[in-house]
C-alpha cells in the first residue's frame, strides 16, 4: 500500500506552526509496513487543495489529509472533499450529538458555527472526535482511500491510533510483512562518533537498513530488517542490536517511544530512590520533565530554580565566598549546589545545573554553551563540565538531557569516558 500525506494550512506554509502531523502520520504508517510516497504542504486555497488531491489520487492507495476542518471561513478541507467527490453535505446526528456532549462538559453554549460542524460528505463514513469538536471521514472510491482529520495533533493522532490505523490493518494489509522496526536511543554520543564506533556498516546490517535521526536530546537509530519468515527477522535483529549494544550500548538509554526521564524514574522506583533538583540555566525545564512521568511523586521530592546568586546562597545555602571565588558557572559551585538541594530537601540524591546557555553572558574564559552539571547521592558529590552549542533554546534541552543522563548513569554505575 502506497500513501501520500497532505498538510493544508498557510500557518504551516509560512512557518509559523511546525508540521509535527506529517512526522506522527509517517511515522506510524512505516510501522505498519505502508510506504509512503510524498508528504506535501497546501494553503487555505481551494484549487490548491482540489490540484493536491487530484495528483495524490494518481500514484497512491491511501491519501491522509489533516487540517482546514474548523468551523471558520479558511477551513476549506471539507468544500474541497465535497467537490472533489462530487457528493454533498448532510448532518451527521452522531457527530452533533458529540460536539453538544463536548461542550455541555465545558459549560459553553453551543452555536450555529458550532453546529455546522456536524455536517459530513454523504459517501463519507464519519470518524468520531474525542477531543475536538470536527469529524474526521473515511471516504473510499475505486480502490483508493481519502482520511481526513483535523489539524489539531492531539485530535488527529486519536483518530490515527484508534481508527484509521485499525481498519486500515483489517481491510487492506492482507499479506502480512515479515519486517520488524526498532529504535535505539542515544545520548551523549555526536552522531558520526557512532558510525565510526560501528564500523564497518554494511557487515553490521547485513541487507538490513539502519537511519541516524539526530537531534538535540541524542541519536535515535532506527533499524528496518526484513526477511522470509518472522523467526529469521527477529535472529537478525537481535544479532544488530547485540553488535550496536557492545560498541556504544553505555550510550543507549531506551528503544522505541521510550524516554530518559521515564527510563530514569523506572531506575529510582525500583531502587526505592528519591531525587532533588536545583536548576539554574535550565529555569526548571528537568523538574518538568522528570514530572511529566505519571507516578513521579514516588521519587521526586523538590525542584528548586536558584537562578540568582542570592537564590543560591538562600535556598541551596551555599557560602556565598565560593561564588565570588568561582563564579556561579563553575564546577564548584554546581557540586554545591547539588549538595546543597539534596540536604534542604532530606533526598537520596541531589542534581544541579548552572551555565552560560547565551547569547550573552560570556567571557573569553567561558563561552556560551559552557555548563556544569553537579550530582550527589550518599557516597559522592561531584560534576562534570559539558559545552554545547550556541542557541539558547537548544542548550535548554541539551543541559536538561545531560543532567538526565548523569542521572542514569550514576544509578547504573556507567563510568563517563575522558
Amino acid at each position: 500500500m502506497k500513501a501520500e500525506i497532505i498538510t493544508i494550512g498557510d500557518e504551516i506554509l509560512s512557518g509559523q506552526t511546525l508540521n509535527t502531523n506529517a512526522a506522527f502520520i509517517g511515522e506510524i504508517l512505516t510501522k505498519n509496513h505502508i510506504d509512503v510516497n510524498a508528504a506535501v504542504v497546501v494553503g487555505d486555497k481551494e484549487e490548491p487543495i482540489l490540484d493536491a488531491f487530484k495528483k495524490a489520487f494518481i500514484n497512491n492507495d491511501l491519501i491522509l489529509v489533516t487540517g482546514g476542518l474548523g468551523p471558520t471561513h479558511d477551513d476549506l478541507t471539507l468544500d474541497c472533499i465535497v467537490k472533489f467527490f462530487n457528493t454533498e453535505l448532510i448532518k451527521s446526528e452522531e457527530v452533533l450529538r458529540d460536539i453538544r456532549t463536548f461542550f455541555g462538559k465545558r459549560n459553553r453554549e453551543v452555536t450555529p458555527l458550532n453546529e455546522a460542524q456536524a455536517l459530513v460528505p454523504k459517501i463519507a463514513d464519519v470518524i468520531r472526535n474525542h477531543f475536538g469538536t470536527a469529524p474526521g471521514t473515511w471516504i473510499e472510491k475505486d480502490g483508493k482511500i481519502l482520511v481526513s482529520m483535523p489539524g489539531v495533533p492531539t485530535e488527529m493522532k486519536e483518530m490515527m491510533k484508534g481508527y484509521v490505523i485499525p481498519r486500515i490493518t483489517e481491510e487492506k494489509l492482507e499479506k502480512k510483512s515479515n519486517r520488524i522496526i526498532k529504535s535505539l536511543l542515544t545520548t551523549g554520543i555526536p552522531e558520526s562518533y557512532i558510525f565510526e564506533r560501528l564500523g564497518n556498516i554494511h557487515e553490521l546490517l547485513q541487507g538490513s537498513l539502519m537511519a541516524f535521526l539526530p537531534s538535540q536530546f541524542g541519536v535515535r537509530l532506527r533499524i528496518t530488517v526484513d526477511g522470509d519468515n518472522s523467526e529469521e527477522v527477529k535472529d537478525k535483529l537481535s544479532f544488530i542490536e547485540q553488535q550496536i549494544r557492545a560498541k556504544v550500548g553505555q550510550y543507549i538509554y531506551g528503544t522505541d517511544n521510550d524516554t530518559l526521564e521515564g527510563v530514569v524514574g523506572k531506575l529510582l522506583l525500583e531502587r526505592d530512590l528519591t531525587v532533588a533538583i536545583a536548576e539554574s540555566c535550565t529555569g526548571g525545564l528537568i523538574s518538568s520533565r522528570i514530572t511529566n512521568v505519571p507516578g513521579s511523586s514516588k521519587y521526586f521530592e523538590r525542584g528548586i530554580i536558584a537562578y540568582s546568586n542570592g537564590a543560591k546562597v538562600e535556598h541551596l545555602k551555599i557560602d556565598e565566598n565560593m561564588i565570588d571565588q568561582y563564579g556561579a558557572v563553575s564546577i564548584e559551585v554546581a557540586r554545591l549546589m547539588a549538595e546543597g538541594v539534596k540536604a534542604v530537601s532530606g533526598t537520596d540524591i541531589g542534581i544541579s545545573v548552572t551555565g552560560i546557555l547565551g547569547p550573552g553572558g560570556a567571557t573569553f574564559n567561558k563561552p556560551v554553551g559552557l555548563v556544569y552539571i553537579g550530582y550527589c547521592d550518599q557516597k559522592i558529590c561531584t560534576a562534570r563540565e559539558f559545552r554545547f552549542g550556541d542557541d539558547r533554546i537548544l542548550n535548554k534541552d541539551r543541559t536538561s538531557q545531560a543532567a538526565l543522563d548523569m542521572l542514569r548513569r550514576n544509578l547504573l554505575g556507567i563510568q563517563y569516558e575522558d
